[in-house]
């Protein structure tokens, strides 16, 4: 980055900062590239590559898609299948690298995208509490202070001492639920899991979630079920062919998606 680069980066910085943006997508794009053969191993990969004989096809999963988020706000995400919602949020968690664009991240994230997934199923629940909250930046301080809290609210019991290649997808989701909730995320981004056990520990999610957007937390929300934008989010965001559709007014955006 050159002198002239970074004194932009550090005075979009500050206008993030001064407007109380948390997060900004900043004409974000994301190019896939696919081989066009069919290649039955990995050898024969490498083989084609180093011949230069292997074709492969772009696919845009974003263009040039631009929206903001205030601290505090629940921004809601909807579109249909293959939209580009999920891609929109691996990129803002810092999964994938945009092909063109930027985002600026004023707050630490915890995505709660792919539940479960920095698991190790070889370990017990109790050791996996550790694991996951260290892969979301948090100190082994922080989680003994609140190891309590996750294991009341994920309601496994004497379950915690198990390995967790023994739990069903139910106790699963809501070990990892519970460690990405009862910690104090500033970015919280959600993707379909409102859904997570039975009913009753459903409610109890849901009520989870709407503290923490009353106790000040920023949200992305990414549901198919308007009902569920409408009551939770202050803006939203309709992707479309990839693109940014509409974004604005919740009712507005919600109504026009209707139509």
């Amino acid at each position: 980055m050159d002198h002239r680069d970074k004194g932009m980066a550090e005075n979009q910085k500050a206008e993030n900062q001064k407007d109380d943006t948390i997060l900004r997508v900043d004409h974000v794009s994301m190019c896939f590239r696919m081989a066009n053969d069919r290649v039955s191993s990995l050898k024969e990969m490498v083989t084609l590559m180093l011949r230069r004989k292997v074709q492969f096809n772009e696919f845009w999963a974003l263009k040039d898609i631009s929206f903001d988020v205030k601290r505090g706000e629940v921004l809601g995400l909807i579109g249909r299948n293959g939209a580009g919602k999920s891609t929109t949020l691996k990129i803002i968690s810092g999964i994938l690298k945009p092909t063109e664009g930027s985002v600026y991240r004023g707050g630490n994230i915890v995505p709660m995208l792919e539940l479960g997934s920095g698991f190790d199923y070889d370990l017990t629940g109790h050791e996996n509490i550790y694991l996951n909250g260290a892969i979301l930046g948090y100190s082994r301080e922080y989680l003994e202070e609140k190891y309590d809290d996750i294991v009341a609210f994920s309601e496994l019991g004497d379950f915690i001492n198990v390995p967790i290649r023994n739990y069903s997808s139910g106790m699963l989701m809501r070990l990892a639920f519970s460690i990405a909730t009862v910690v104090d995320p500033e970015i919280l981004i959600v993707d379909e899991i409102l859904s997570v056990g039975d009913e009753n520990f459903q409610k109890k999610s849901r009520a989870r979630m709407m503290e923490l957007m009353h106790g000040g937390t920023t949200v992305l929300f990414v549901s198919h079920d308007l009902k569920q934008i409408r009551e939770m989010c202050n803006r939203v965001v309709w992707l479309e062919d990839h693109r940014v559709k509409m974004f604005g007014d919740t009712r507005e955006v919600c109504d026009a998606y209707r139509l």
